[in-house]
């Protein structure tokens, strides 16, 4: 049986083709093949990369968590006032009944808004008006 021989022959081949990768790539299944070597590199030191990121984030959160609330604090008080100072300079702006109720059923917006933007173009209703189609 020359057929035979050949044959065995074949499955031989297959046996060891399948073995290194069925194994789920035993040590030196995946030491022998280059093109696997730097991309075990590459998740390898981006895995470090992460778990450096992340400790130098835990830090700096700890540190300057304090410092960062007063600043925020700081800006909030600050917007706070000119907030209000901007509301206190809109308040004395006067403007007409009509041009609100104008606004209101030209954009279908509520009273506070029309008046806000009203005030915000020194009661001038062309003006306002113009930005709200904008």
């Amino acid at each position: 049986g020359g057929g035979m021989a050949a044959e065995g022959d074949v499955e031989l081949e297959l046996e060891t083709e399948t073995e290194p990768n069925g194994s789920g790539g035993g040590s030196d299944g995946a030491g022998g093949r280059a093109a696997e070597k730097p991309r075990k590199h590459d998740s390898g030191a981006a895995d470090l990369e992460r778990v450096t990121d992340y400790a130098e984030e835990k830090e700096i959160q700890s540190s300057n968590l304090e410092t960062a609330m007063s600043v925020i604090g700081d800006r909030r008080s600050r917007e706070q006032k000119a907030k209000q100072e901007r509301e206190k300079e809109l308040a004395k702006v006067t403007i007409k009944k009509e041009d609100l109720e104008l606004i209101m059923t030209e954009m279908e917006i509520s009273r506070a808004a029309a008046e806000r933007s009203l005030r915000e173009h020194m009661g001038n209703v062309v003006e306002a008006l113009i930005t709200l189609t904008n």
